[in-house]
């Protein structure tokens, strides 16, 4: 079932709801929308609710002006589908990153995590290996000339094959949906700010729910070694590598990645 809802500033945020049962909330990646998803929401709707939903600017929701703040949105979202229900959040980079603020913000709301390559607030800055300069050096001059088409194509090289990857890794239908939904993301000029700013590095030892940390063995090291720190430092999580994946293990291994989030639910039940 296709929805929107409307969440704080009065922005309308596009969702998909799929099933009954305990509640599933799917945040998406920064170069990407709820449609990355799509192979979970197909899974999991069989013996969940499974939500997932495009935050501002991405995908087919709206933009507002003014500040705003995507934990706010998540749970005008947790309201909408869940009630007073706690529900798990399944979030993709800057998706998890907005789902640990959730969690340690209104710890009555989550009963548990996936963390798919997290994005972690207050995180050591990356240092890249010299070999990835170059194309973390490309992507600064698309970004720098405004050229969004080649900047679009420099991203699905790093996140969608992986910097550790042969360029091209990812084909067909799974690619012409990265460039669609990056696509998206690029040309949607920001109407408004988000006041999520708050350090969470430090503070993961807080979050004592059953937790799950996702990436692929083909990422940025950075993102690799701040995976395994977060499945370290969270008190109840399990760490998987996923070989021959990298950013969005999802995409890559959509079985593997659902089978983890279907073994969370059944520890959280």
């Amino acid at each position: 079932m296709n929805s929107h809802i409307v969440v704080p500033g009065g922005a309308a945020l596009a969702a998909e709801i799929a099933g009954s049962g305990p509640v599933v909330v799917f945040l998406h990646a920064n170069v990407c929308d709820r449609r990355m998803w799509r192979a979970q929401l197909d899974a999991l709707g069989a013996t969940c609710r499974a939500v997932a939903y495009d935050r501002r600017g991405f995908g087919e929701s709206s933009r507002a002006t003014g500040d705003h703040s995507a934990v706010a949105d998540l749970i005008a979202v947790l309201d909408a589908v869940a009630g007073n229900s706690p529900a798990i959040l399944v979030g993709c980079s800057q998706g998890a990153n907005i789902a640990l603020g959730a969690t340690l913000r209104h710890p009555s709301r989550v009963c548990g995590l996936a963390l798919i390559s997290p994005t972690v607030a207050g995180a050591p800055a990356p240092a890249y290996p010299a070999d990835l300069l170059e194309m973390v050096a490309q992507q600064g001059r698309a970004e720098a000339a405004g050229d969004l088409d080649r900047l679009n194509e420099i991203k699905a090289r790093l996140f969608l094959d992986g910097p550790l990857a042969p360029e091209g890794r990812v084909q067909g239908a799974t690619r012409r949906l990265f460039l669609d939904m990056n696509a998206i993301a690029l040309r949607s000029t920001p109407g408004s700010v988000n006041r999520d700013d708050w350090p969470i590095y430090g503070r993961l030892g807080e979050i004592a729910v059953p937790s799950r940390v996702v990436w692929g063995a083909l990422d940025f090291p950075h993102i690799q070694e701040r995976s395994r720190a977060a499945a370290l430092e969270l008190p109840d999580a399990q760490g998987r590598e996923l070989p021959d994946a990298a950013h969005l293990p999802n995409l890559d291994q959509p079985e593997a990645v659902t089978s983890l989030i279907a073994d969370l639910v059944e520890r959280c039940a």
